[in-house]
């Protein structure tokens, strides 16, 4: 939902930096694979109840998935970049769930119905995707991209942001889990409103 506004805040920055990790010759995949790294890294510490630790590899990786997208930029996208991004972005996205549910025995319900609901906005968002790239549609509101990104109720940026809170506030997980797979829930209704009207 505030995507496109962080990103005219956060880009300018990501640029400079990409400029120099590009010079380097570091390509944007090296990037994301090691974004991936730092997911699992975060992973690791939650598991471990080292929660600090955690919060500073989540922002990492979050870092570096902004930074292989603008290294991309400069370089030239490719598919594989695109399709290797996602992937790694969903690796990240479920381990934390996942490390929390293994910590407490009262996160295990909240985290299985946070992986349901990520399941459901990733078919949602994909899905619409792939038709409006079969349909020759243009590029979304979040610039070039390896595909169409439809916006949402929950994009990056309000994923960013609860999964700090789990960081920050480790024994409100149940509560912030449940409403964060709600509004996921709401994101997919919207896309399907969104897809109904694009491709009805």
């Amino acid at each position: 939902m505030f995507d496109v506004a962080l990103r005219r805040l956060v880009d300018p920055v990501l640029v400079r930096a990409a400029v120099w990790f590009a010079g380097a010759r570091i390509p944007a995949n090296a990037l994301t694979v090691a974004g991936a790294v730092l997911g699992i890294c975060a992973a690791f510490f939650i598991a471990q109840s080292h929660f600090t630790a955690a919060l500073v590899f989540v922002v990492l990786n979050r870092i570096f998935d902004g930074l292989d997208g603008a290294i991309a930029r400069i370089n030239g996208p490719t598919e594989f970049g695109g399709y290797l991004d996602t992937i790694c972005d969903y690796i990240f996205y479920i381990a934390v769930p996942v490390a929390f549910g293994l910590i407490d025995p009262a996160n295990a319900l909240p985290a299985l119905l946070l992986i349901a609901s990520f399941t459901l906005t990733a078919v949602s968002f994909l899905a619409f995707a792939a038709i409006s790239g079969r349909r020759g549609s243009e590029e979304g509101a979040h610039g070039p991209k390896a595909f169409v990104y439809s916006t949402g109720l929950m994009e990056g940026g309000e994923t960013i942001a609860f999964f700090v809170l789990f960081c920050l506030f480790p024994t409100f997980f149940p509560t912030l889990a449940v409403i964060f797979a709600a509004l996921c829930v709401l994101t997919v209704l919207q896309r399907v409103l969104l897809a109904a009207k694009s491709f009805g």
